[in-house]
């Protein structure tokens, strides 16, 4: 697993820092990569050893297998995150996605206000996704990596709301982030990944 660099110039984005970035990406996010990278190796020897012993209370192998999900989602989130950040938050560049929101939640205006309001209430990861099963678009809110997603669902517009992405530059105005978030949105990528992923339904 190789780190991704951000998709976009950080000195370019507006409100979300520089410094911010560094810290998000180059840190927070390479930590990921690193720990997911060690988690496999060891997951690797053990199964090559014979020895993985399973013990649902407590057992090496039910660690790994724990902070395996913990840490591959760290890195997969925060990758759709970086990948739709960047923009000028200009709508008119999703006219398939801007329309299946309105659809869904009556207006584009409405499914972007539902979305911030699901953020403000998340820990963690504000989701919108296609859901495979349900051949929709969803949202689901995670307070953790491994917790709260849905298992055949796409992410389509990922938000993170964990207080290391806002907290130098917005202090505790979580509500400020998220309009700051919309203000650099890609609607070009995510235009993309929404055209992909409604392609797959179960």
């Amino acid at each position: 697993m190789d780190t991704k660099p951000l998709p976009f110039d950080a000195e370019k984005l507006g409100a979300i820092s520089a410094k911010t970035l560094a810290i998000h990406h180059d840190k927070l996010y390479a930590g990921y990569v690193a720990k997911a990278t060690d988690i496999s190796q060891k997951l690797q020897e053990l199964a090559a050893s014979g020895s993985a012993a399973g013990n649902a209370t407590y057992s090496e192998l039910r660690a790994l297998k724990d902070a395996e999900t913990f840490a591959v989602n760290g890195v997969y989130l925060h990758e759709w995150y970086f990948d739709v950040l960047g923009g000028d938050g200009v709508v008119d560049a999703a006219p398939e996605l801007s329309k299946a929101l309105a659809e869904k939640w009556g207006s584009l205006e409405n499914g972007l206000k539902y979305f911030s309001e699901c953020a403000m209430a998340a820990r963690g990861w504000s989701v919108l996704c296609w859901d495979t099963k349900a051949g929709a678009l969803k949202h689901y809110n995670a307070d953790a990596h491994n917790q709260g997603g849905v298992w055949g669902c796409l992410p389509v517009i990922v938000l993170d709301v964990y207080e290391h992405a806002y907290f130098i530059d917005f202090g505790s105005d979580k509500k400020a982030y998220i309009e700051a978030f919309w203000k650099n949105f890609n609607w070009t990528k995510a235009e993309e990944l929404y055209l992909k992923a409604r392609q797959v339904t179960l």
